[in-house]
């Protein structure tokens, strides 16, 4: 997402590298959205992993409307919808199949059965391998379940976003199901990232206006402790919480990835992740404002 304009600028070319440094370096998640850049990401994973298609995993997530001056005007997970989107994905990317489709967020004015029934049908004709979701809370992931087994749930989960825990991951571990954990250094806010000046997305969330200055600091006393950075230890957190729960790393540039692949070299106990935990304070703010909060079905 951060490589398409949400997070200010970008470079292209930086980018691509950094999406094949990463596939060289044994990562083989990509995750994207078809609304990420008005299908500018799309087209950045089609042309980095052109002659490496095996050895990725492409996530895209579908839905969200966009606006030619970038703007968004809802969700969109009809049927038809379904199908039209990932028609458009296919060609931008330049594969046969995406490995796991999801819709990013629930559809008010559509049953969840009908689009999961939908991405089904596209499972069947060999266009999807796998289908995903995302932000949806327990009662819906049990409905979806019911019309096709669910690979995953692409939720945000960090060291300050762990209301998951409370209602959702029961429901996931029960039925199987696994998780792609977003957000995980809480779009960079962990690692004393500030949005940039203009065309961040960043600067209009809660938890960014907040400062959440005692997270930070706590975090990086523990990770100075350790001898690691803030975001190796933050993301270590979440491959400490198990095998089914996979981080998802927004790195941009190939100095962030380098960093962030530290991480597989920090190893908590569990007495350590308890500890960590107990640390961290209260975020300071909600994840996203109030109209875009009110469209989790994973927040009701």
């Amino acid at each position: 997402m951060g490589m398409s304009g949400m997070y200010g600028a970008s470079d292209d070319r930086e980018s691509v590298a950094t999406i094949q440094a990463a596939l060289d370096a044994g990562i083989s998640l990509l995750d994207t959205g078809d609304f990420y850049g008005n299908g500018h990401n799309e087209l950045l994973i089609g042309e980095a992993i052109r002659g490496r298609r095996e050895q990725a995993v492409i996530s895209v997530k579908f839905g969200a409307l966009r606006t030619p001056a970038g703007g968004w005007g809802g969700v969109d997970a009809r049927p038809a919808a379904v199908r039209n989107f990932l028609g458009y994905s296919l060609q931008r990317l330049g594969v046969e199949y995406i490995d796991i489709y999801r819709p990013a967020r629930l559809d008010p004015n559509v049953p969840i059965e009908e689009t999961v029934g939908a991405i089904a049908a596209m499972v069947t004709a060999g266009y999807v391998r796998q289908i995903g979701l995302s932000e949806m809370g327990a009662g819906t992931i049990r409905r979806a379940q019911a019309v096709h087994p669910i690979a995953d749930l692409q939720i945000e989960y960090s060291l300050i976003s762990r209301s998951v825990e409370e209602k959702i991951v029961p429901v996931l571990d029960e039925l199987g199901i696994g998780m792609t954990a977003y957000g995980v250094l809480s779009r960079g806010l962990l690692s004393g990232s500030k949005p940039a000046a203009t065309g961040d997305f960043r600067a209009a969330l809660p938890r960014f206006q907040q400062g959440n200055a005692a997270a930070i600091r706590v975090l990086g006393e523990m990770a100075a402790e350790r001898g690691v950075t803030a975001t190796q230890l933050a993301i270590a957190w979440v491959m400490a919480k198990g095998e089914t729960v996979v981080p998802v790393v927004g790195a941009r540039r190939r100095d962030q990835l380098a960093e962030m692949l530290g991480a597989l070299a920090v190893t908590l106990t569990a007495e350590d992740v308890v500890r960590l935990e107990a640390a961290m304070p209260e975020a300071e703010g909600s994840r996203y404002d109030a109209h875009q909060m009110a469209m989790l079905d994973s927040e009701r």
